[in-house]
């Protein structure tokens, strides 16, 4: 059962990932039939702790003896924590923790702290797409998936970027307590329930401008025709190339084929379209060279894991799509 709650902090804790967890596990909303939760915060590094980028300080009397009873520990987020040192008596705690059965959750770069600790040794698990690349560097047994906004592996939990922490603590309270507990949670913080897609959406990818040698100019001319269908014997011809040495050049000099190339400059370009035009979804289907709404939407779906129209909602607000 879900009941006893502790968020630990350390110093540098970024207080918005702290409130994500405050507000979800920390409230009475008794009053609206919903749970109430034995909810504390701890610290493993003092009594009082800094918040350097918020420039205030915050005090609990609740040390690492308070995990010891607690069924979810959450992991906030905070200053440096992709480049520091963390206490070993905090990464045992945590270890043992889940040796009992305890969840552990992390938010943003609060699972440094896991994977520190190994507990993310042979296990997926999300972290916001900036810090996606160190993770996996760092922690090389780690199964980083960087698209999504949690992921759920049995007793660990890890959120990406800031709001993530929100459908994952909302994820687990569905999943351990049920949807209209969720749901009501949800209403009361004025949060959908549930997020369409990943984080695949909100990662910046500027369409790129090439520094190939031989393909380069083939590049600059696809990018300024993505309505049109080509095929690589016609890239070929404009590289003065035949297609097999073409489509092998192509491989080595950008990591991908011309299929591949194109279609991902097309959905980047669907995406500014979306977010900066008024144009329909068919008009932009038509210009990013997808032909058809549908054929537009199977691709978007694949590559960001939402459909256009809820892409335009989360970046222009309801009213744009």
């Amino acid at each position: 059962m879900l009941k006893n709650v502790a968020a630990i902090l350390l110093d540098g804790v970024h207080p918005f990932e702290l409130g994500v967890v405050c507000e979800v596990f920390g409230i009475d909303r008794s009053d609206e039939g919903l749970p109430v939760y034995d909810f504390a915060v701890a610290s493993a590094e003092g009594p009082t702790l800094s918040t350097p980028h918020a420039g205030f300080t915050m005090s609990t009397t609740h040390g690492l003896e308070r995990l010891e009873s607690a069924d979810l520990i959450a992991v906030p987020a905070g200053d440096t924590y992709t480049a520091r040192e963390f206490p070993p008596e905090l990464l045992d705690a945590l270890r043992r923790a889940v040796d009992r059965g305890t969840r552990v959750l992390s938010v943003c770069s609060g699972v440094f702290v896991l994977a520190a600790a190994g507990l993310l040794d042979g296990r997926r698990c999300a972290v916001h797409w900036r810090h996606a690349e160190q993770l996996a560097r760092e922690y090389p047994r780690t199964r980083v998936e960087p698209d999504v906004l949690y992921v759920d592996e049995g007793p660990v939990i890890t959120s990406a970027g800031t709001a993530a922490g929100i459908d994952a603590c909302l994820h687990l309270v569905r999943k351990e307590q049920g949807p209209e507990v969720a749901n009501g949670i949800a209403r009361r913080m004025v949060v959908p329930p549930h997020r369409d897609g990943g984080q695949a959406q909100y990662i910046q990818r500027p369409l790129p401008r090439s520094t190939c040698d031989t393909v380069g100019e083939v590049l600059v001319w696809m990018e300024q025709h993505l309505d049109q269908e080509v095929t690589v014997e016609q890239l070929a011809a404009r590289a003065h190339m035949a297609p097999r040495t073409f489509a092998r050049r192509f491989q080595q000099e950008t990591g991908t084929t011309p299929y591949r190339w194109i279609l991902r400059q097309r959905v980047l370009l669907a995406q500014q379209l979306l977010e900066a035009s008024d144009e329909t979804v068919d008009a932009i289907a038509w210009r990013t060279g997808f032909g058809t709404a549908g054929a537009l939407r199977h691709q978007f779906v694949r590559a960001l894991g939402t459909t256009p129209n809820s892409y335009r909602r989360t970046f222009r607000g309801p009213e744009a799509a």
